[in-house]
């Protein structure tokens, strides 16, 4: 379940929008499928991911999507589907960035935030891209069969593999 707040970003389905990239990503990645999973997702500005950004991660500048995670992967793993309610993690997506990088690439805004959201949710999941190729392609398979499902375009179709 996701709890959702929009601050910054235009009129529009965002809610709608992020619980569909929700569900495709736990039908691919099925950890998070766990009824008890709950996760924040923050639509808001450029300004306020900047800030977070700079104090969660010593990192000065916006991004699109930040991910905080607050379960080990073995944690997310070893959930049984009984119990109480358990806080998987927190994502804030930027407007500006993403508005920006949806232009660049010649795609719609609710698109780019879709696999963004997807990304996001994976990282809080464990899964990363930063150490090796190989966990890269893994990550990058799931986003791919994850906005299919929601009849999104390979985001990484235009690069060699």
């Amino acid at each position: 379940m996701l709890d959702i707040e929009i601050d910054g970003w235009p009129n529009d389905e965002w809610e709608i929008l992020a619980e569909r990239a929700q569900k495709a990503t736990s039908e691919v990645e099925h950890a998070l499928a766990n009824p008890r999973l709950i996760a924040s997702l923050l639509f808001t500005s450029d300004d306020e991911v900047h800030d977070l950004n700079r104090e969660w991660r010593g990192k000065d500048k916006p991004t699109n999507v930040l991910s905080f995670p607050m379960l080990e992967r073995e944690e997310l793993l070893g959930l049984t589907p009984d119990g109480p309610p358990e806080m998987l993690g927190d994502l804030a997506l930027a407007y500006g960035t993403c508005e920006r990088e949806a232009a660049e690439k010649g795609i719609a805004l609710a698109d780019h935030a879709a696999h963004l959201i997807v990304h996001g949710l994976l990282h809080l999941a464990g899964h990363d891209h930063v150490d090796s190729d190989e966990q890269a392609e893994a990550m990058e398979k799931l986003e791919i069969e994850a906005l299919a499902k929601l009849g999104i375009a390979d985001p990484y179709g235009d690069r060699d593999k």
